[in-house]
């Protein structure tokens, strides 16, 4: 049975992992905030010295080359964005599964502490049953366990994934702006 000092650790427990959590979106929440300024302020910019360069045409050749130019995408700007936003969730997701794994530990051993305690006060006859839970225990850690594993091992591939898609889109992006 749970004491009042108990719950109220628990409480105090949970209202900090709470404050942290929220914490931690508000910074994730700035961080988007100034990478889309960022951006905003990037594309203004280019807007507006490519307003200056059609404005400088001389003839309707150089004009319609120069708004042929103006309307390609530039994919190392999106690659770079995409990049900060990619860090920018990926920081977050770590962190929230940082809480996720140490309040999943925390229960585990909870539960552990528990089954062990039923264990000492069982009922003469019930070994059996109590070597079951014991068991199930165990299994249900190894599959969490293996599941966390998983987890990070996508997610690395994932980034992995990201990193090389990356790298590919700087060199074409490159050639084709050369061929512009």
């Amino acid at each position: 049975m749970l004491t009042q000092e108990q719950f109220a650790a628990a409480q105090k427990a949970q209202f900090d992992t709470l404050v942290g959590l929220t914490a931690t979106s508000l910074a994730a929440t700035e961080k988007l905030v100034a990478l889309n300024l960022e951006a905003a302020k990037a594309a203004l910019a280019d807007a507006s010295a490519q307003a200056q360069t059609m404005l400088s045409a001389k003839d309707v050749q150089s004009l319609f080359a120069l708004q042929a130019e103006m309307f390609q995408p530039s994919p190392e700007k999106a690659s770079a964005y995409g990049r900060k936003l990619y860090d920018i969730v990926a920081g977050v997701q770590g962190e929230f599964g940082k809480v996720a794994e140490a309040g999943a530990a925390d229960t585990q051993k909870k539960f552990v502490a528990l089954v062990e305690a039923a264990s000492k006060n069982a009922p003469a006859g019930t070994e059996n049953a109590v070597s079951l839970a014991k068991a199930a225990v165990s299994a249900a850690n190894d599959a969490f366990d293996s599941m966390q594993k998983a987890t990070k091992q996508a997610v690395g591939a994932a980034e992995a994934n990201f990193a090389t898609l990356s790298a590919a889109a700087k060199p074409v992006a490159g050639k084709s702006r050369r061929a512009a």
